[in-house]
């Protein structure tokens, strides 16, 4: 378990915190497994309804910690022991409605995630972004059909190539989320929504959500992802990607060629 991740359930709903507000919540092995763990606790446990997603601070997360993508291109960690699978396979298989409030920064896996959950509400001035191809890899959490299946090849390919930001209100207007609140109101707004789904019939809930989504396909293209996002990291383009970001600086891929 990991102080980073807070985990409460009230009213029927179990509410999962990224608490690392002085790295904006940026994502860890131990992060991804304790939430992994309880999204499987969430579904196992009958007095749990609905999930809820939130991040404390002023960021939701800034998406995978990046000292770990850098130890795997490197070579100094080993792609296997990563522990995001964990999370985003508990995401494939979930059945139960799931519901996120998003402030601040939205980065990665932190947009990519929100496309498993039922109810997405965001803040006004959020900033959602999807910079994969920018640090040479690919997206992830089945991200690559399920966004542009929410907006369109356009405007999925410009955030994912381009790592183009969406803000709060524009999120919203392209069907990204649910609806954008002012940024005090979004998980207050977002926890009601929880408690109200806790409500529901959830043999019905489970089975409008089941009918909703093909979790089959979403597991078999997040395998295919990750097979490919594996083999990113290990390119030099990835390795010129990491260092330049440790160096601060620009990365320079105009002389590479895989």
């Amino acid at each position: 378990m990991t102080d980073h991740v807070r985990i409460s359930v009230e009213d029927r709903v179990m509410r999962i915190a990224f608490n690392r507000p002085d790295k904006k919540n940026a994502i860890t092995n131990a992060m991804y497994q304790a939430m992994g763990e309880a999204l499987v606790r969430a579904e196992q446990d009958p007095g749990i309804r609905a999930v809820l997603f939130e991040g404390e601070g002023d960021a939701f997360t800034a998406g995978n910690d990046l000292a770990d993508f850098a130890a795997v291109a490197s070579g100094q960690l080993a792609r296997s022991d990563m522990k995001a699978h964990t999370f985003l396979e508990a995401l494939a298989r979930a059945e139960k409605p799931y519901v996120a409030a998003v402030q601040g920064l939205a980065v990665g896996i932190g947009v990519t995630m929100l496309m498993h959950c039922d109810l997405v509400y965001v803040a006004d001035d959020a900033r959602l972004t999807t910079p994969f191809v920018n640090l040479a890899l690919v997206p992830e959490a089945a991200s690559s059909w399920l966004i542009p299946a929410r907006i369109g090849h356009a405007r999925a390919f410009a955030m994912f190539a381009l790592g183009e930001p969406v803000d709060g209100r524009t999120a919203a207007a392209i069907g990204l989320a649910n609806a954008a609140v002012p940024a005090g109101e979004v998980r207050a707004k977002a926890l009601n929504s929880a408690k109200a789904l806790a409500t529901r019939p959830l043999g019905a809930v489970q089975a409008t959500k089941r009918l909703m989504r093909d979790a089959a396909a979403i597991s078999a293209l997040m395998k295919r992802e990750n097979e490919i996002f594996g083999q990113r990291l290990g390119s030099a383009e990835a390795a010129e990607a990491f260092r330049a970001f440790a160096e601060r600086r620009a990365p320079d891929f105009s002389k590479i060629s895989d």
